[in-house]
């Protein structure tokens, strides 16, 4: 009997005691309780040398997490070559080597703090950089296919049902899951799934992101980096988000849940094939 985590070829080792710990508390009634709560790590990551960021992480795709947060900030480009990627876990450290141009000053660019959980980072010249992305118009979203992925992402097993206290993000093609990812920050979720179709060598252009966050600017922004062509999240958005969206060509669902969703942007990509339901 295989599990649903079995065709996935990443997902968070949930029987890992290392990533969450007993919490004791007491419930509205003063009755005791046993809780589970996720562990959060610092992580700073170094390229060529040089200290680049430190972020808050559950920690379990810590050198993902590094490529990709490097690559949606453009410190990294696609065709870059990396040489090594060396994680202490006990000195909560990762060493990235690559042949790649010095695109990591920053003096008098500005570092925007965004609203990401944990507080998420972009750097001065990212969200600029949009102006030169134009997504492929041509991949397609049945409609059919997004109620599937939220039954399957509900069937895994994961920290969320465990503790809660994080953000999931799935890659997909069609109404497949592919890789699955949670962490306490979305931006993190994301950066992992980046670093992982960068080391795997995954073309994004017939691919989806599934997340449970909010749809905000910087989210939007390492999808449109990412290539990925279709965002869809259960949750809400921001003005900024479909903005840029928009401007992308990035097709962009909120609020999917069940048969229902909104879509924000995008919506030539949709095939509306899902049956109505019952009595409609």
């Amino acid at each position: 009997m295989t599990t649903p985590h079995a065709s996935l070829g990443l997902a968070p080792n949930v029987s890992d005691p290392s990533l969450y710990r007993a919490i004791p508390a007491l419930d509205q009634d003063g009755r005791p309780l046993n809780l589970f709560a996720i562990n959060e790590r610092m992580l700073t990551v170094f390229l060529n040398g040089r200290e680049v960021v430190t972020v808050m992480t559950v920690g379990d795709n810590a050198r993902y997490l590094a490529l990709g947060f490097l690559l949606n900030q453009r410190m990294l480009e696609p065709g870059d070559t990396v040489r090594s990627v060396d994680y202490a876990p006990e000195d909560g450290t990762i060493l990235v080597r690559a042949d790649t141009a010095d695109r990591l000053e920053t003096g008098g660019k500005r570092r925007i703090h965004t609203s990401g959980c944990a507080v998420g980072t972009l750097f001065g010249g990212v969200m600029e950089s949009l102006d030169e992305i134009r997504l492929d118009p041509r991949p397609r979203l049945r409609t059919s296919w997004l109620r599937s992925l939220g039954r399957g992402i509900d069937t895994l097993d994961s920290l969320h049902l465990k503790t809660g206290s994080v953000h999931r993000c799935v890659l997909c093609q069609e109404d497949r899951l592919l890789a699955y990812v949670e962490d306490v920050g979305r931006h993190n979720a994301i950066d992992a799934l980046a670093g992982y179709m960068y080391l795997n060598g995954i073309v994004p252009t017939d691919k989806i992101l599934y997340t449970t966050g909010r749809l905000t600017s910087e989210v939007v922004i390492k999808t449109v980096i990412m290539g990925v062509p279709i965002l869809v999240s259960r949750g809400g958005f921001t003005a900024l988000g479909v903005e840029l969206a928009h401007k992308a060509g990035l097709t962009l669902i909120g609020r999917c849940r069940g048969r229902y969703f909104q879509a924000l942007a995008g919506q030539e990509r949709i095939l509306f094939d899902a049956a109505p339901p019952r009595g409609a």
